[in-house]
Parts: C-alpha cells; structure tokens; sequence
C-alpha cells in the first residue's frame, strides 16, 4: 500500500510556512491604509498569529494525523463539525490562489519593461496568465513532495530577497531625499477608528494567517514533535519583521493615496529606480514576487489537498480521492480537483465587475470562509489545554469576520457586493451539507 512519505525537515517546514504566509499583495494593501497600518502589523502578530502558531503546534501534537484542520475538528467535535470544517477552508484558499495569482500576475507585467506596463490593469492579460500561473506551481506538487517543496523552498528564500530589496531601496532613497510620506513623529502612526479601519484590520489578520497549513502536512513531517515548535515561532516572527518593514518601506517611496492593490509594489520600486539609476529593479521585483507567489500556491494547494484525502479515507468523498499516486504518493485527484475549482472561482468572480472590484470581492469571500474554520481550530486548542491562545484567537477570529463584510473604496456596487458574499457563504455552507449527506449514506453502504 502507498503511503504519505516523510519529506519535510525542519529548513523545509519553516520556508513552507514563510511561503504559505507570505503574500507580497498584502504589502500594498496595508501601504494603502499609510504608516498606521504597521501598528495593525504588530497587533495581528501579537494577538491572532502568535496564538495560531501555539494552538497548531500543540495540536499536531496532540492528532499528528494528516488532514490537520479536518482531522483536529472531528476528533473533537464529530464527523460533520470536521466536514464543514473541511469544506470551508478548502473554499477559502482555492479563492486565496486566484487572488494572490491575479496580484502577482499584474505585477509581472513590469517585469517586460515599461512598454508592457499597461498589462498590469489589462484584465484579460491577468485572468489568462493567472490560470496558466497557478497549473504551473499544482502541477510541481504532483509530483511529490520531494520534488514540489523545493518550490515552497523558493518560495520562501524569495520573501527575504524582497524584503532586503524593498528595504534596501527604500533606505537609499530615504537617505538621498527623505521620505515620501511623513512618518517622523508618532501622530503619523495614527489610524482612524471607523469601519474602514476595522476592514483592514481583518484583512491584516488574514495576511499572517496560514500556519495551520503545517498542520496539513503532519503526515510528512520528520519528527514533528521537535521541527514544528521551532518552525513556527521563526516563521511568525519573520513574517512579522517582512510585513511592517515593507510596508513601511513602500511608503517611503509612495504616498498612501496613490498605492495601487494590484500594483503598488511596482510602481513603488519604479519610483525607487527612477531616484537611484537601477533600471533593473522593478523587473528584478517582479521576478522575485513572482517566485514567491507560485511558492505559496504550490504550497497551499499541497496542503489543502491532503484535506479531501482524509475525508476520502473517512468515506465522505468517493474512494478516489484516498488513492495516492502508485508512483509519487501524492493525493493527485485532490490536487486536480483543486485546481479545477480555483479555476472556475477565478473566471466566474469577473462576471459584472471590473477587475479590482473582482479582486476585493475575492479577498473578502476569502477571508470569511476561511476565518470560520478558525473558530474551530481554537475550539480545540482549548481542548489541548492552550486557553489563553484560544481565547485571542478566538475573539479575533469572530472580528475579522465582521469586518470581512466591510467594503473598500473599490467597490462602486455595494448591493452587488454584499450579495455574491452572502450567495457566496450559502453556497459553500449548503454543498457542504449535500455532500456530506451522501458521504454519509456511502459510508453506511461501504461498512455495512
């Protein structure tokens, strides 16, 4: 019999995590919302991504079962709990790949040079090449673990290339003519306290989440009890360190006002370049960004994709989705399956809307879906005896997806808005249901 193997040491599991994390579109989102946004850095950091990584380590001590969220879910809360768990937050990240795969994909249009730039916000260059992009990074991971981790090992090396080419670029230009926007005394630090702030804070929250995807991978870790404490705690506070220094970074080249979501991190080193004579960095960053991000949708949809393979073995999914690869032990349907939604996520979230009121419906549908499986990784925390974790990352769980409602100044349609995300949620709740009952009935069927 096939089994899951063991690949993943601790310099592998801790790049896995930087690269499931790490995200360079939140750079600008954040930079969008001016220097306060670092305090909400560290807040997140503190509050939600330092409890996440306590309440996953002790977990995948207590379940070191593969399937993580799903597998911890329903040891502690039953079958169905474990599903919609499951369901959830499989939904969220095969819209997380979309997402981050149309930014990064925007931002590759810079690397051509200046006569390409127009790509960027072009939305049919952005749809077509996010699709190829994200079968590209599936495709590595098919082949196995072996193989596929050393894209989320680039992954993960790329993030700390861009962050020493932000910061070291943003310094030159700091140096050379001070910064773009003020940030010389604490006022500037200050956010307003009104629902838009309290949307950022959410999707802050959601950027340092995904520590929980090591707990995907539990079957393929070696030694788990002694790599996953170490590797997270590195992880969070790299992640940390990377968001506030290049946020900060990027507003030294840019006022807040003129940070664009899609491309901002572009223009920002297009400034920087300009200033200091180095033609070659905005193209060198979006190669960079690039790297990064098919690290991490390698990674993530590796990780999620064990999710249906224990399903599978429950009998809640057809039989195939148990099989591994009799060559490369992966969950290979899982992974196609995977791709083929996030496919269609993709394509159908444009219908009826420009291309960054397509991308900010993603990043909320996203971060709804996937905080709601948080509640119940906390939940169990609780259980493993880790309270003062479950505590604060229960609250900010249940914060951030209030705020996950709160539109941006993207969205012209407020209605249209509010609509897809509640159509949205009720799809996923309810085919979760559908399918969960006829597991039931093949699991009676197939133990009887």
């Amino acid at each position: 019999m096939t089994h899951l193997k063991r690949e993943l040491g601790l310099r592998d599991l801790t790049l896995f995590a930087i690269a499931c994390i790490v995200g360079p579109r939140w750079i600008a989102v954040a930079a969008s919302a001016g220097p306060g946004s670092v305090i909400l850095w560290i807040g997140a950091a503190v509050l939600f991504a330092a409890p996440l990584g306590v309440a996953v380590a002790a977990l995948i001590h207590k379940h070191p079962d593969a399937g993580g969220l799903y597998a911890w879910t329903r040891h502690d809360f039953g079958p169905w709990h474990g599903f919609l768990c499951f369901w959830l937050y499989w939904f969220s990240i095969a819209l997380v790949l979309p997402n981050s795969a149309m930014f990064a994909m925007s931002m590759s249009a810079y690397a051509f040079g200046p006569k390409y730039a127009y790509l960027a916000d072009n939305q049919t260059y952005v749809v077509v090449s996010t699709f190829v992009s994200i079968w590209i990074a599936l495709g590595t991971n098919i082949i196995g673990m072996k193989i596929g981790k050393w894209t989320e090992n680039l992954g993960g090396i790329t993030a700390w290339m861009l962050g020493f080419l932000l910061v070291g670029a943003s310094a030159a230009v700091w140096m050379r003519q001070g910064s773009t926007t003020p940030m010389s005394t604490a006022m500037n630090f200050a956010l307003p306290w009104n629902w838009e702030t309290l949307g950022f804070f959410g999707t802050i929250a959601f950027a340092l989440s995904g520590m929980e995807a090591i707990g995907l991978m539990a079957a393929e870790i070696r030694q788990p009890r002694r790599t996953v404490v170490p590797a997270t705690w590195v992880a969070t506070i790299f992640n940390t360190v990377f968001y506030a220094a290049s946020t900060l970074a990027l507003l030294v080249l840019i006022r807040p006002g003129s940070v664009s979501e899609l491309h901002g991190l572009a223009d920002g080193s297009d400034v920087a370049a300009g200033l200091l004579g180095w033609r070659w960095l905005t193209p060198l960053i979006a190669v960079v960004v690039l790297i990064n991000s098919i690290g991490g949708w390698g990674g993530l949809g590796s990780a999620v994709s064990r999710m249906p393979y224990a399903a599978g073995v429950d009998h809640l999914l057809p039989a195939a989705f148990a099989r591994l690869h009799p060559r490369w032990a992966t969950p290979y349907l899982s992974i196609l399956v995977f791709g083929g939604v996030a496919s269609v996520l993709l394509f159908a979230v444009q219908f009826g809307d420009t291309l960054r009121a397509a991308y900010q419906e993603l990043l909320s549908l996203m971060v709804l879906s996937g905080f709601i499986p948080y509640l119940y990784l906390f939940a169990s925390a609780w259980k493993a005896g880790r309270h003062v974790a479950s505590v604060s990352g229960i609250a900010m769980t249940l914060f951030t997806i209030v705020s996950s409602a709160v539109p941006t100044g993207e969205v012209r349609n407020l209605w249209l808005f509010e609509g897809k995300l509640l159509a949205g949620t009720a799809l996923m709740i309810g085919s979760a249901w559908l399918v969960y009952s006829i597991g039931l009935r093949r699991r009676r069927h197939v133990t009887a």
